[in-house]
């Protein structure tokens, strides 16, 4: 059966792909969160990591990975496929993730998790610009929406089945990670068989000659990754904030409940967070959720308890819901729909870049000053950010293009 035509998404169904890249975000999160939420533990007690290690580890996986995502969605645009690069992406994570399972010291886990980002940045580019293609402009923050609501979806059940398993079969957490295999096969073949091509993506777009692509990119793309940036700055590895529940007295076997609680909220407002962006424009949402993330940051900073730990975990949550959607609508807004997948990679390998400082100035922050300091400085950056997104709001205001 071919894709749907987008007069089935005008009249406010989405295409059948949308729908499977959804559920193939939801399996691969299923398979991620069942060993991440149990990765500090595992790092600091049973390889004898510290925090600043695992800082260290989350930040230059992303970092490198954003190499992947610019490269990828350079290639996926100039071969004029997007589904390739996703499914060799989702196969690489899928497959290296379940080896944490055998490791024995924190290098390995180091070039496991370096292998998994450099999956997710092969396939992130093309996968956002393949589900841009797939719908016209007003649907596609209900789109997005979706896309990263299931992707929650299976970040709230991942760690539920993690808890179950130690509870019942699993002797530790290694048979936890290794049994990730499961739903991250699974996710490829649904992505395999279910996912098509949109058919303005398949025909192979011609080399270009002249000016640099990167320099021919909008002014508003420009601007708004910059700002991406800044924002990122504040935003550290939320590894930081499992570690903050557990200061916060949080028992260690309430620590995936607490990941799946929070990524539940993630998926109860993902959709209508997508929506809120078509509603009153992208930019307006964004930056709602980024005043939303300093205030959960202030939050955390002074958190004296359990009970207000996980309602502040409900409110954190509410930034993704709020920005996820929004920021990916916003990028397939501001560019042409031919240069969209290098727009989408240079975006996320920019977000990707910062990763790096960030965790790490953060790891130093939180040493030196104590974690009370480095989550207000985190806030002052977000609030920052949050004002120059709102200065900066003419200039990404979106050029008028027709639906596909």
């Amino acid at each position: 059966m071919d894709i749907e035509s987008s007069g089935k998404a005008r009249q406010g169904r989405l295409p059948s792909s949308v729908v499977a890249l959804g559920w193939v975000s939801l399996l691969t999160d299923f398979a991620s969160d069942m060993i991440y939420p149990l990765l500090p533990d595992f790092l600091t007690r049973t390889l004898g990591a510290g925090p600043a290690t695992l800082g260290l580890i989350e930040g230059t996986a992303e970092a490198t990975a954003s190499v992947t995502k610019m490269a990828s969605g350079w290639w996926t645009d100039r071969s004029g496929r997007r589904k390739p690069l996703v499914v060799a992406g989702y196969t690489l994570a899928g497959v290296v993730r379940p080896l944490v399972g055998f490791a024995t010291s924190w290098a390995q886990v180091f070039a496991i998790r370096f292998a998994d980002r450099v999956g997710k940045g092969i396939r992130t580019a093309p996968r956002d610009a393949l589900l841009a293609d797939l719908v016209p402009p007003e649907r596609r923050g209900r789109a997005f929406g979706l896309q990263r609501a299931m992707d929650n979806a299976g970040a709230v059940i991942g760690p539920l089945v993690a808890a179950l398993l130690l509870k019942t079969i699993a002797p530790d957490e290694r048979t936890v990670f290794l049994l990730a295999l499961v739903p991250g096969v699974v996710g490829v073949a649904l992505l395999i068989w279910k996912v098509r091509e949109a058919p303005a993506a398949s025909p192979a777009r011609p080399a270009t000659t002249g000016a640099p692509a990167a320099e021919r990119l909008p002014r508003g793309f420009r601007v708004a990754t910059a700002i991406f940036v800044l924002f990122t700055l504040a935003n550290s590895t939320d590894a930081f904030l499992l570690l903050r529940a557990r200061d916060s007295g949080v028992e260690l076997w309430q620590i995936p409940l607490l990941w799946a609680f929070f990524h539940a909220v993630k998926a109860a407002a993902g959709v209508p967070g997508g929506i809120l962006a078509d509603r009153i424009g992208r930019v307006p949402c964004v930056a709602i959720g980024w005043a939303v993330y300093a205030l959960s940051y202030a939050g955390f900073a002074w958190v004296a308890g359990p009970r207000t730990l996980w309602a502040l975990f409900a409110v954190y949550a509410l930034f993704f819901a709020l920005t996820e959607g929004a920021e990916r609508a916003l990028v397939a807004d501001l560019v042409g729909e031919k240069l969209r997948g290098r727009a989408y990679g240079i975006f996320h390998g920019a977000i990707g870049a910062a990763a790096l400082p960030s965790s790490i100035l953060f790891g130093i922050w939180w040493k030196v000053f104590g974690p009370r300091t480095a989550f207000l400085i985190g806030a002052a950056l977000a609030a920052a950010a949050c004002g120059a997104l709102l200065a900066a709001r003419a200039i990404l205001a979106p050029p008028q293009e027709s639906s596909p």
